[in-house]
């Protein structure tokens, strides 16, 4: 598990890392689209099954503490929270927009490939303005299962201080 969240010079070959990229791109873009149109009991399917996913503050995660906010370590631990989400909802109805950029292949090697990405989550209440959820950046480790690439963990590290008490879908 990674530690140690500063600035990593990449270590792939640039046309290897170019590569790459486009796949890790083509995945943000089917995670964020189920995520945008609220199907969330797909989310796990994102992830291996021993997948690990962690929210944790940047001031944490700096400090090594890497203590998360949300918490689940493998897609069965994933299955239930987005049946919790998706089944029994107890907040405001709400659209998601996820935005993601700046798309980093730090490393290849073993089968598992090390990415990272910013992120900036907009929400908008049905009945209110929208507003930026959260913004941060993305710590991943994919690995392959046949002809797509899966999570084996992703590290959301979060740069908002303030969180609304709503935090409860994936990033």
């Amino acid at each position: 598990m990674k530690t140690d969240y500063s600035f990593q010079p990449a270590r792939i070959n640039a046309t290897r890392a170019q590569q790459l990229r486009a796949e890790v791109e083509a995945f943000h873009n089917e995670y964020c689209a189920v995520l945008d149109t609220n199907n969330v009991e797909l989310w796990p399917n994102f992830f291996t099954e021993d997948g690990l996913y962690r929210i944790t503050s940047r001031e944490n995660a700096d400090l090594g503490l890497l203590v998360g906010l949300v918490y689940a370590e493998g897609r069965n631990m994933m299955h239930d929270r987005a049946v919790a989400i998706g089944r029994t909802q107890m907040f405001a109805p709400r659209h998601t927009l996820h935005l993601v950029s700046n798309i980093r292949i730090v490393d290849e090697a073993n089968g598992v490939i090390e990415a990272e990405a910013n992120f900036l989550l907009v929400q908008t209440l049905i009945e209110g303005p929208s507003t930026v959820h959260l913004a941060g950046k993305y710590y991943d480790r994919f690995v392959r299962e046949g002809d797509r690439l899966l999570l084996k963990e992703r590290q959301v590290i979060h740069d908002t201080e303030i969180l609304a008490t709503d935090l409860v879908y994936p990033v």
